[in-house]
């Protein structure tokens, strides 16, 4: 039994570095945000992916499309994007004797990975169309419930600069992204190594190394880490420290916070953990795990009040004093 568990641990981590090294063939740097990707989509999840133009948001993705076996499919949003553009529509079919038939035409929403670039600048109507299909893996289009194919993995990218014209995500809807990642500037040494790869003859290749029944079963092998109950403890209090109303919270959450993270941030610490755990080749969740995730597991979940955005609080500033401050034991 315990050799089987260690075969199962070894099988994993070595699937997860192999994505993650064909990832690094394109994407310079940023092991952390490639490796949290990975384990969002290991853990049934959705990212949301912000940062600056040219960073490479968009060609992670699409290189994490190459990487896996999955059908793959781009929905650029704009201002005039409609929800049967994401999720289909139904259109009169005619047949040879003149019969017609309402099909439904499937739209880039069936696909197994989705990039929602700049999911901002769509209407929330539009955004909203998104909302089932992450949360009940179903699209809804009349009185008809069609089923999403499995694994379901939505991408979404964001440039926080611009304002103009966009609609920020309402709060319903990034509680629905595990985990929401940072991409930063690179540094000299990065930039000398984008330019060589990007600037040449030939362009870096990837393999293929994953495909759909082998996500489900690395998804079935992250479910059936255990967890303690001190561990599981120690991820609700960090919760609880983002809530001002609670007994736990933080002093700066008091002064800061408006809403702190929902129950689905304590879900995404445990079970982004149990993938850390996993790939540090351990069959059991270490406090350490769960820290390594508070940030982007909470960053999203914790929404300032007035004098919050006033002072231009960042809430990673505010994560860090919780993380500090909370014990656990």
């Amino acid at each position: 039994m315990i050799a089987d568990a260690e075969n199962q641990i070894a099988a994993f981590h070595e699937r997860f570095e192999s994505a993650k090294e064909q990832i690094g063939r394109v994407i310079v740097g940023n092991e952390e945000i490639v490796e949290t990707l990975l384990t969002a989509m290991l853990c049934d999840g959705h990212v949301l992916l912000e940062g600056i133009p040219g960073l490479g948001k968009t060609k992670l993705v699409q290189t994490l499309g190459q990487v896996l076996d999955l059908d793959f499919a781009r929905i650029q949003f704009t201002p005039d994007l409609m929800p049967g553009d994401i999720i289909g529509t139904n259109i009169v079919d005619e047949d040879e004797a003149g019969h017609r038939a309402l099909r439904f035409q499937k739209g880039p929403v069936f696909a197994h990975l989705i990039l929602a670039d700049e999911i901002n600048r769509a209407t929330p109507k539009t955004q909203s169309a998104l909302l089932e299909a992450m949360q009940e893996k179903t699209v809804s289009v009349g009185q008809t419930t069609h089923v999403l194919a499995p694994p379901f993995f939505v991408l979404a990218t964001q440039n926080p600069l611009e304002m103009e014209g966009t609609y920020p995500l309402p709060e319903a809807q990034l509680d629905r992204f595990l985990f929401k990642l940072k991409m930063t500037y690179p540094s000299a040494d990065e930039l000398q190594e984008i330019m060589d790869r990007t600037t040449q003859l030939e362009q870096p290749q990837v393999e293929t190394v994953l495909d759909g029944p082998s996500i489900l079963e690395m998804r079935s092998t992250v479910r059936s880490v255990p967890i303690s109950r001190d561990v599981q403890s120690y991820a609700i209090r960090l919760a609880l420290a983002t809530q001002p109303s609670s007994e736990l919270a933080h002093e700066s959450t008091k002064r800061y916070v408006r809403f702190g993270s929902s129950p689905r941030g304590i879900q995404a610490l445990v079970i982004g953990a149990k993938v850390r755990a996993l790939l540090a080749d351990r069959a059991h969740v270490a406090c350490e795990d769960v820290r390594s995730l508070v940030k982007p597991a909470m960053r999203h979940r914790v929404l300032l009040n007035f004098e919050g955005e006033a002072e231009r609080i960042d809430p990673d500033d505010i994560l860090e004093e919780i993380l500090s401050s909370v014990s656990e034991a």
